[in-house]
């Protein structure tokens, strides 16, 4: 399969799961990642505000905020610009109808950057919505460790993968 493809095939899977499937399994997805060595260990952790057909990690970040300095995602044209969640951090819609938090750009370093996806494969390999924002930001951040989170649909034998491609060190899913 090609990358459109497997986004197409992907796309199908999600649609045959319940919202209520979808969280439970996040649910358990995320008590793995908190119970990770890398996260545990981690004091400074970029994250992501999920998409509703992503592990959904919302409560998670509302638990974590306060614990660890937690770092996400905006989309600023073509790039990433991350930005740190404090305690009185407030949300607005994004591009792609995510929530982004508005502050200031966040230019420290990182512990540990959690990465969501379309498809993974039990190599890391990963693709995602076809924009390239995570790969051009990655590539900048290649030092640091990078676990995708996904669905166990969303965990393929093999990704397509391109020279531009970051790979994940580690995948974490309910059977991974």
């Amino acid at each position: 399969m090609n990358k459109t493809e497997l986004r197409s095939h992907i796309k199908a899977l999600k649609k045959q799961r319940s919202k209520e499937e979808l969280l439970e399994q996040s649910k358990l997805i995320l008590n793995k990642l908190e119970n990770h060595k890398s996260f545990i260990e981690a004091k400074t952790v970029m994250l992501y505000s999920s998409l509703p057909d992503e592990v959904d990690t919302h409560d998670f970040l509302e638990r974590w905020r306060n614990e660890k300095k937690i770092i996400l995602p905006t989309v600023v044209g073509d790039d990433i610009i991350p930005v740190e969640l404090s305690k009185d951090t407030d949300f607005a819609i994004g591009d792609f109808n995510i929530l982004e938090p508005q502050n200031e750009p966040y230019n420290g370093s990182y512990d540990l950057i959690i990465v969501p996806g379309v498809a993974f494969d039990k190599n890391g390999n990963r693709i995602g919505r076809g924009k390239g924002y995570y790969d051009r930001f990655l590539c900048k951040h290649l030092d640091v460790t990078r676990i995708g989170i996904c669905f166990d649909f969303q965990l393929v034998d093999s990704v397509p993968t391109e020279d531009n491609d970051i790979r994940m060190n580690e995948v974490i899913s309910i059977s991974q």
